[in-house]
């Protein structure tokens, strides 16, 4: 525990070292056109995944790659910790996520995140927000960009389940673009809001990707979320611990 814990120190202190002149880079990108800004503000997240790599030992294994689709799609993921949202940059060609417009508001984070053409969501407008995803997800998705739904909508802790929302359901269910589910365990490696790192190797599932015509939104929702919470219990590290 004390060697995770330096190197949780270590990652942190090079985290705050290279962040805030890389944001200034990513705003300086602003005139270049969305999928160049792109490339700048992922090459910080290669960068972060390199040092979780080789200083705080975190690996990752990847089952089913050859669900991974060819056209822009949009991606339903287990979301369990920060990790995802740097992994997923470089599992899945270049993407948009969909977030609370909150984030945005962060220091240097959010501001590199603001150049990402993120669909920014106010979650408390219902009906108006899903009017805006599916507006703004067309508009991604033409653009070539694939786009990443976390239904929970906040970072869930490993063997708990939150509930799905339905706006990234909604959005394939209006747009016809196949749904890719994805379930991981990065929660047991690096749990929310937890500042301490565990060494290991995060395993991350891709499902066979999901044709959304002729599905009701909360028909393609639920299955969704039923193969997402069955891979959990598969892939889970405590779970085969306990048997």
């Amino acid at each position: 525990m004390i060697l995770a814990i330096l190197r949780s120190t270590l990652y942190m202190l090079l985290q705050v070292i290279i962040t805030p002149p890389y944001a200034l880079i990513t705003l300086a990108c602003f005139p270049l056109s969305p999928h160049h800004r792109y490339r700048v503000t992922s090459s910080w997240t290669l960068i972060m995944l390199f040092l979780l790599r080789n200083v705080c030992g975190i690996r990752y294994r990847i089952i089913g790659a050859e669900n991974i689709p060819e056209t822009p799609s949009i991606v339903l993921s287990k979301h369990q910790s920060a990790w995802e949202t740097l992994a997923f940059q470089k599992i899945f060609p270049p993407q948009v996520w969909v977030l609370k417009k909150e984030l945005l508001r962060i220091p240097f984070f959010g501001w590199g995140l603001a150049m990402t053409s993120p669909i920014a969501i106010d979650r408390k407008s219902g009906k108006k927000a899903l009017e805006q995803i599916v507006e703004q997800g067309k508009d991604r998705l033409q653009q070539g960009f694939w786009i990443v739904v976390f239904p929970e909508g906040t970072r869930i802790p490993p063997g708990q389940r939150g509930k799905y929302r339905i706006g990234g359901a909604w959005l394939a269910a209006h747009t016809n673009v196949p749904v890719v589910p994805v379930a991981h365990n990065a929660g047991e490696f690096w749990g929310r809001n937890s500042f301490v790192k565990s060494p290991g190797t995060i395993t991350v599932s891709i499902g066979k990707p999901i044709d959304p015509t002729g599905m009701e939104a909360s028909e393609l929702n639920a299955q969704v979320e039923a193969w997402i919470e069955a891979e959990m219990l598969r892939i889970s590290q405590q779970n085969h611990q306990e048997t």
